[in-house]
């Protein structure tokens, strides 16, 4: 009996050593089933550059996870708008209804009390950071393919680090930066319930959303603006680099001051006449074509998804069968059909196949790809004159008057806001 137990338990010793070994070799193999990151932490608490670092991390062990990929790519997007601002506030950028009229300066950036002199080259680099940052998302959505994809983020509630303290407070929350830029009344409980459950449709909208900013960035980098910088930076930045100091102490002093309007109007009139500028990097001018090209493929796909898509679930842009996040807006077939047509006819003009309408001579049209094709010295004046269009001026086939007829007519009087929704 005795002998019987020793065996017993050399038994049950020897199992459990070889259990011990087993988990111990299990776990000292590496674990490919990593637990994905969500990005709604990184992007509530305004904590960027941290959320970054984690998924690119995730994402080198698990290429094919979309989910994680796409919600990498909304961090660096956000990420590079923050540095955006965050260059605006370095430079002491103004906030005054001249700024509130121009793209990128309508970012609602507090006032800085003690902002760095702004150059021409500075602001041309935070151009060209933006256009990188823009490359980055693009590269990181790129690869995205799965049709199921879905990720709920609720985008009000994203921080960004405008002044670059370190910190993102309250004040520093999206819906608050929608309210700016849109006039909008949107409070923080709006934005705690605006929850979008964004799929494969929304990532290649956003990637589509990368070359429109993209080519409105190329085309500032394309030609040399010195003449125009030194004679109205002033309406749009504290300090800057100029030979006309004197503009410096006429402007207004804040938005509520208008004993310097004439003198704006004046800075105004100069901006016009400035608005000639040489041609500097040229093959800028072919980017921002494909950019535009890209844009309107990537957009087709994404409406192909979007047709495909049975479900209804918090919607960023819907099918005229679903219904969207966005409270009382919708999607008609005869929007969509007006859309799909006219980002056919946009895709023959950018080929060169169809001519835009010149409003000097119905005799003649404007081969609008060539003037990225074969750029020339940009004058704002002569373009409107119709001089500025000699160079590309031909008897060619002029685009189908009748397809932008139907979108407006679908669309009705909210045509931009939608064109600028859909991308």
């Amino acid at each position: 009996m005795q002998k019987k137990m020793q065996w017993l338990w050399r038994s049950l010793v020897a199992i459990l050593v070889s259990g011990l070994i087993v988990v111990t070799l299990i776990a000292l193999q590496p674990s490919n089933a990593a637990i994905a990151p969500l990005p709604d932490p990184y992007l509530t608490t305004g904590k960027l550059a941290e959320g970054e670092k984690v998924f690119n991390e995730y994402l080198k062990n698990n290429s094919q996870d979309d989910k994680a990929r796409f919600g990498l790519g909304v961090i660096q997007f956000m990420s590079g708008t923050e540095r955006l601002m965050q260059s605006l506030y370095r430079y002491g950028m103004i906030q005054n209804p001249v700024s509130g009229s121009i793209p990128f300066f309508r970012l609602p950036v507090p006032q800085n009390p003690k902002p760095q002199t702004l150059t021409y080259d500075g602001l041309q680099q935070v151009f060209q950071n933006w256009i990188d940052d823009l490359a980055t998302v693009r590269t990181t959505l790129e690869p995205i393919k799965d049709q199921n994809l879905k990720l709920a983020l609720r985008l009000g509630l994203i921080r960004l680090d405008f002044d670059g303290n370190g910190k993102a407070d309250d004040k520093e929350m999206l819906w608050q930066i929608f309210n700016s830029v849109t006039g909008a009344n949107v409070t923080e409980k709006d934005a705690q319930q605006f929850l979008i459950a964004f799929d494969r449709a929304d990532a290649l909208w956003l990637q589509g959303y990368t070359h429109v900013l993209g080519a409105i960035s190329e085309f500032l980098r394309a030609y040399d603006s010195r003449e125009l910088f030194a004679a109205c930076a002033h309406l749009f930045f504290q300090d800057v680099d100029t030979p006309h100091k004197f503009l410096l102490s006429t402007r207004r002093k804040s938005p509520e001051d208008y004993s310097s309007s004439f003198f704006e109007v004046l800075d105004l009139v100069s901006a016009v006449h400035l608005a000639k500028f040489p041609l500097a990097e040229p093959q800028r001018m072919t980017t921002i074509l494909n950019h535009m090209k890209s844009v309107i493929s990537l957009s087709r796909e994404s409406w192909k998804s979007i047709l495909a898509e049975t479900d209804s679930d918090r919607e960023w842009i819907p099918n005229p069968k679903q219904t969207s996040a966005i409270p009382q807006v919708r999607v008609t077939e005869e929007m969509v059909k007006s859309w799909l047509a006219a980002l056919d006819e946009i895709t023959a003009i950018l080929d060169g196949k169809k001519n835009l309408p010149f409003w000097r001579d119905e005799n003649l049209s404007i081969d609008f790809a060539r003037i990225f094709t074969e750029p020339r010295t940009f004058d704002l004046g002569s373009w409107v004159q119709g001089t500025a269009a000699t160079p590309y001026l031909e008897k060619g086939k002029v685009t189908d008057m009748n397809v932008w007829n139907t979108m407006v007519s679908a669309f009705g009087s909210n045509l931009f806001g939608f064109v600028v929704w859909f991308n």
